[in-house]
């Protein structure tokens, strides 16, 4: 029996990984993907971790990862399907096992959000895509539009900015919302522009992107917009729907822990971007996996004395 099954490999994950392991618990990470470190390897450059200003978000997560393969932790490339509940112990049900367990750290993290509009699904991959990071490279010297209006969305814009001839970003409100020191950074960009008060409503094209119906809710008020790609940074979706049933969840998705990252199911914990919180970053998961690996090793600890 495991003392602790973490399911996820961000940046919570790991670092429940890590603190777990030096508090001597016999644990496991379970990892759908092939490659550790989640959102932060999409991410262009990480310029508000401590200490690591500037930092590569790939080299991040590999960095993350180095960490706890120096531990020795045991990592396994599985997908979960569910957990089962058995009072003082649990059961994870992965790809061609089952797991017994004392606790579970859920770290499953969050996954890009949709427009749900015409076209989107279709194109996506032939113009349509999620990370800036990973596609940019394809659309140099052309016009591309980046929607949404936070800090991922204006991070995308400033990126395209530099090797694309045109970024249009399309914001629904009238301000963005993003941090003030990337929007003064995106408006000193000749190349950028801001569309406020404007949705996608269609993704037009044949084969790939060719171009976007946005409306002018303000206005009321149709227009085509010309550009080959479309960056799409309108949010994040937690990647909680095969566990809703068994813990509480807010109307999101977003399982509900406080900060000694405890569910209402005993020996359930939960870290990073799908706990609901006012601040989702990697200094938050960071922290959360700590603590879920604090609450998870107390839990532990009084299983055994009894």
């Amino acid at each position: 029996m495991y003392d602790v099954v973490i399911i996820g490999s961000g940046p919570a994950g790991l670092s429940a990984a890590i603190y777990a392991k030096r508090a001597g618990l016999n644990l496991v990470v379970l990892e759908k993907s092939p490659m550790s470190g989640g959102q932060v390897l999409n991410t262009y450059e990480v310029d508000n971790y401590l200490g690591m200003p500037g930092m590569d978000g790939f080299d991040m997560g590999m960095r993350f990862r180095e960490h706890a393969d120096k531990l020795g932790i045991e990592f396994k490339t599985s997908s979960v399907q569910a957990i089962e509940d058995q009072g003082e112990g649990k059961l994870v049900h992965s790809e061609g096992e089952v797991l017994e367990t004392r606790t579970v750290i859920l770290a499953t993290g969050a996954v890009h959000a949709r427009l749900d509009v015409p076209g989107e699904e279709r194109l996506t991959g032939r113009g349509v895509s999620y990370c800036a990071t990973c596609d940019g490279a394809f659309y140099q010297g052309k016009r591309v539009a980046v929607v949404g209006g936070g800090d991922v969305a204006l991070e995308d814009a400033i990126y395209l900015a530099r090797t694309c001839e045109k970024v249009y970003l399309i914001h629904r409100r009238d301000e963005l919302r993003g941090a003030f020191v990337l929007q003064e950074a995106l408006k000193a960009l000749p190349n950028v522009e801001i569309l406020y008060s404007h949705v996608v409503a269609e993704i037009l094209g044949e084969n790939a992107v060719e171009a976007l119906r946005i409306i002018n809710h303000k206005a009321d008020k149709q227009d085509l917009l010309s550009v080959a790609g479309v960056f799409v940074a309108v949010g994040i979706r937690p990647e909680t729907e095969w566990v809703r049933k068994l813990v509480a969840c807010d109307e999101n998705g977003y399982v509900l822990a406080g900060e000694d990252c405890a569910t209402n199911i005993p020996g359930l914990f939960v870290a990073g971007d799908v706990r609901k919180k006012p601040l989702r970053q990697i200094v938050t998961a960071v922290s959360d996996g700590a603590n879920a690996a604090a609450s998870a090793g107390s839990y532990c600890r009084d299983m055994k004395r009894i």
